[in-house]
């Protein structure tokens, strides 16, 4: 029987990927990539070949049940790879999951990178028991959702863009106040990485003064 292989692959430096992943990359039929051309690159840089298939949010309904029959049907395992990170954590990946579980294919998760357990670590927050939420709505139940923060005692580990950090920090100053303590990491594993603690209006202050670039982890600590 054919296998699913989920592939994490790096989060900025292409060197943070493992002797498995590439052997598992030059091995399948083909590869379901988020973006062809961000993984042509890392391919490329390890001499992978493999046939690649654009597989993103906008046309996995689409072409899901193509790949499940190449499974059932066609010699060879299929690899999917999202731009960065593990496929399905805030990526394409889940659905996928779910149709080649109820085809009972086998599905392999590799270990690998994924950019919230480096910031929740290097927070120095307790990680004892956490709460992990991806990326906020951009409005729509946004305020709601960050509202049941206020009454959430576990760490929390949030997922923003660098043009909406501000106003992450802005919220959660009027949640928070001075209560709980956040951390903001961004560029993880590349030439600028930084992670920066304080109150969320200490944040904001500093952010405010500096132009912000790369994904951004929140982690805000434990009551």
């Amino acid at each position: 029987m054919n296998k699913l292989y989920i592939i994490p692959t790096p989060i900025g430096n292409l060197k943070d990927i493992t002797f498995r992943a590439v052997e598992t990359l030059k091995s399948v039929e083909y590869i379901c990539a988020e973006d062809t051309r961000t993984t042509k690159k890392l391919l490329n840089h390890y001499e992978i070949t493999n046939k690649l298939v654009a597989y993103h949010q906008h046309n996995e309904h689409k072409i899901v049940d193509k790949i499940i029959d190449d499974l059932l049907t066609k010699e060879g395992d299929v690899a999917v790879v999202s731009d960065a990170g593990t496929p399905g954590i805030s990526d394409p990946g889940f659905l996928l999951v779910s149709k080649a579980k109820e085809n009972n294919i086998s599905v392999l998760c590799l270990p690998g990178p994924t950019a919230f357990v480096p910031a929740l670590i290097q927070s120095g927050f307790p990680t004892d028991v956490f709460l992990f939420h991806g990326f906020l709505p951009h409005k729509k139940g946004r305020k709601k959702l960050l509202l049941q923060f206020k009454e959430e005692i576990r760490t929390i580990v949030l997922y923003e863009s660098p043009h909406r950090l501000l106003k992450l920090l802005t919220e959660l100053t009027e949640i928070f106040q001075e209560k709980r303590l956040v951390s903001v990491s961004r560029e993880i594993t590349k030439i600028h990485e930084e992670t920066v603690s304080g109150t969320p209006n200490e944040l904001h202050t500093y952010f405010s003064q500096k132009k912000v670039k790369g994904e951004i982890v929140v982690v805000i600590k434990k009551v």
